[in-house]
């Protein structure tokens, strides 16, 4: 199996089927994802038109655990699909508070995907955005989040336990003096494990994902119907 992972993640034509079928699976597994699918593409095919930036889906997720990888082909399976998809710019990731275009992005997105990796936890602003996600998803119902587990267990994310308890350890000890700050760093704790007790997808082993579904019908899945 450990075989079967390198060959996956060494071609890139194997790794867009492979996103291609966590969408599909998704959608296909889920109704109301799946009504949801179809309108995101109506929607991004009529705001296509518009002066302004409409983002239908916000991608959350840790660049350097995935920028060049899972996520970039992502956003690549997305754009396919004529969905408009909010791709950030690290310029925007700067000082303390959310930038202005970020913020607006999320208001504006229906749809979710946060990628859980390694380092996710240990940057302010992925639990940030995280945490801003959650208060858009609890203020309108019909948003969806989609959590994708990329290299690490649901579980370490719910519990904030191995490598996320300590990036924790650390917001704490620089935080620590700063009650307002620590109240926030108690929102994030909230946020992870509100957003990894949402139906979504452990891909650690890719192969069983694909294995599961016929890659031919997953792609057709994306076809109004």
């Amino acid at each position: 199996m450990k075989r079967a992972n390198v060959i996956i993640n060494t071609h890139s034509s194997l790794e867009f089927l492979f996103i291609h079928s966590v969408i599909a699976l998704h959608f296909h597994t889920h109704s109301l994802s799946q009504q949801l699918l179809l309108s995101l593409m109506a929607s991004s095919s009529s705001s296509s038109s518009l002066a302004t930036d409409i983002y239908v889906v916000f991608v959350s997720f840790r660049g350097e655990d995935t920028r060049n990888s899972f996520t970039g082909f992502l956003f690549q399976a997305l754009r396919t699909k004529g969905i408009n998809v909010f791709k950030d710019v690290e310029d925007l990731k700067k000082g303390e508070s959310i930038a202005p275009e970020l913020l607006q992005a999320i208001q504006a997105s229906r749809l979710f995907i946060v990628v859980f990796s390694q380092n996710y936890a240990s940057s302010t602003w992925c639990l940030r955005e995280l945490a801003e996600i959650c208060n858009c998803f609890e203020t309108s119902p019909r948003r969806v989040i989609i959590p994708i587990f990329y290299d690490v267990r649901p579980s370490v994310v719910r519990k904030q336990s191995a490598c996320y308890k300590k990036a924790f350890a650390e917001h704490e000890k620089r935080l620590r003096e700063d009650e307002v700050k620590m109240e926030e760093v108690q929102r994030w704790r909230q946020a992870l494990t509100q957003v990894a007790n949402l139906s979504g997808w452990d891909i650690r082993n890719k192969w069983v994902i694909l294995s599961r579904f016929n890659i031919h019908h997953s792609l057709n899945l994306f076809t109004p119907f």
